[in-house]
């Protein structure tokens, strides 16, 4: 069984990421036309040993058939690989992540955010603000294998990069960063505005669904609850979205 990968960004930083690695599975690398874009990943695909073969595009398309409609958009190039581990280099364990990590991090908590589209876009954010970890629950993880192609292509190939921890349950995962001594935040309306918050040196931020929050159990757990002030005519914002000004927040407050 084969994994599919399309795009430019996520075919180009799972490209990097075997390069680094020289692990997970037997990549190769299927092209119709070798424009700029294109060019730069078969460079990167030859210096790591990738095989690159030039096929037509119907080639291309039978191959992103199976995929979901977003990742069908091959734009011209495909990375399939064979016997790729289950488990991604980046995909850790909570314990042990806890074990080694440094006195500042920032750490994302997903509750009940089902669309993987959302995910991927977080995944964007936290490659970009420097997040530590994300954290996902099992009944929500990244398993489904169309989930993850939607996911890969919507983080621009951050999926590759964050350090992912699934776990089994949300609660117990929260009390576990509070004891390494994270300070939990829960993102919702009607908490501290953002900009009256210094946040601590190993920050947890909780985001919870669009429709219904942050569940009960898991906001028991919040330190604080902080929330972003806007000016719309709209309930709130996007969690992605939500996700990214907090995230900006918190590194902006790092490097000042």
């Amino acid at each position: 069984m084969s994994n599919i990968y399309t795009g430019f960004h996520a075919v180009e930083e799972r490209v990097r990421r075997y390069a680094q690695e020289k692990s997970g599975g037997q990549p190769s690398l299927f092209y119709s036309k070798a424009g700029p874009r294109i060019k730069k990943i078969l460079s990167l695909a030859k210096e790591a040993q990738i095989p690159c073969s030039q096929v037509s595009e119907d080639e291309l398309d039978a191959m992103v058939q199976s995929l979901p409609q977003l990742a069908q958009d091959h734009r011209g190039i495909v990375l399939s690989v064979q016997g790729e581990k289950a488990k991604a280099s980046n995909l850790v364990q909570l314990d042990q992540w806890l074990s080694s990590v440094g006195e500042s991090a920032t750490v994302v908590i997903l509750d009940s955010v089902t669309d993987p589209h959302n995910v991927g876009a977080i995944l964007r954010s936290c490659d970009q603000f420097g997040a530590s970890l994300l954290i996902l629950p099992e009944r929500r993880g990244m398993n489904d294998v169309q989930n993850n192609e939607i996911v890969a292509r919507s983080s621009a190939g951050a999926s590759a990069w964050v350090n992912t921890a699934v776990v089994s349950n949300l609660v117990r995962a929260t009390e576990q960063l509070k004891e390494a001594g994270f300070w939990v935040y829960g993102a919702d309306a009607g908490g501290e505005p953002l900009q009256d918050i210094s946040f601590a040196k190993r920050t947890c931020f909780v985001m919870g669904s669009e429709g219904n929050g942050i569940s009960r159990l898991l906001g028991e757990q919040c330190d604080s609850v902080v929330s972003i002030p806007t000016c719309g005519k709209i309930d709130s914002l996007n969690v992605s979205v939500a996700a990214g000004v907090l995230l900006y927040e918190r590194y902006r407050q790092s490097i000042s």
